[in-house]
């Protein structure tokens, strides 16, 4: 008797954690990091004797970190963010 009381019982539907909006911003995120990280990349001399002026320039020391931090906080609200939440 109760092998069909758990075989009438429906289960309930799986549902994701994140939705559309979610995952959005997840990728936003990711693009930005992904950004950061080229635009840090090269100013590097082929030759060791060389010093090479470019590695200091203000696409590698400002712009590059300020994008991976500002992804990384996309990421974070994107986690965060609950979009099942209704507004009054």
């Amino acid at each position: 008797m109760s092998k069909k009381n758990k075989n009438s019982q429906k289960q309930p539907a799986k549902e994701f954690i994140f939705k559309k909006k979610n995952y959005t911003f997840l990728f936003i995120g990711l693009a930005l990091i992904a950004l950061g990280f080229i635009l840090m990349a090269g100013g590097g001399s082929e030759d060791p004797n060389i010093f090479n002026e470019e590695i200091y320039n203000f696409r590698r020391i400002r712009l590059a970190p300020t994008l991976v931090l500002i992804g990384l906080g996309i990421q974070i609200y994107a986690i965060l963010l609950n979009p099942d939440k209704k507004k009054k």
